[in-house]
């Protein structure tokens, strides 16, 4: 993928993240699956099936866990996957280093807001996967949790 591809693809999961009813307490994010051929594999956000699911979960359910296409694929996150959460056993980034995907392109860190440190870019890049960070598109990201932040 080029630069000029994951700002595109980036710009499609902001705009997906406003679907994301605004909830009290919780982010709106939006996650799309690319595969190495620059096709969808699949989309979500936050709170798509249930008041608890986020986006990259969301996306993740859509394809089988063991879909060869995930192999090479990217996954766009408009905010940095969850390194803890309270409502399931997995957070978004163990979903993620669980899945075949290798690459990760997020705007936005989380903001010590809800988690006091977020760490899932760091762990990410632990496991040996590369986090992409597009800097000039977190004001887009944040611009739709206005409803979270003062």
């Amino acid at each position: 993928m080029t630069h000029a591809d994951d700002v595109t693809w980036m710009e499609r999961a902001i705009e997906l993240s406003r679907k994301c009813p605004p909830a009290e307490g919780a982010f709106s994010v939006g996650a799309i699956i690319v595969g190495a051929d620059g096709e969808e594999l699949a989309q979500g956000y936050s709170r798509e099936t249930d008041a608890h699911v986020h986006a990259e979960e969301s996306a993740l359910a859509k394809l089988p866990a063991d879909d060869p296409r995930l192999v090479g694929a990217t996954l766009y996150s408009t905010l940095e996957p969850c390194s803890e959460r309270k409502s399931r056993p997995l957070s978004c980034t163990q979903l993620i280093l669980r899945s075949p995907i290798r690459r990760v392109v997020i705007a936005w860190r989380e903001p010590s807001l809800l988690v006091a440190d977020c760490v899932g870019v760091e762990t990410l890049r632990a496991a040996a996967a590369e986090v992409t960070e597009l800097p000039h598109l977190a004001q887009a990201a944040r611009s739709v949790n206005a409803h979270l932040l003062p």
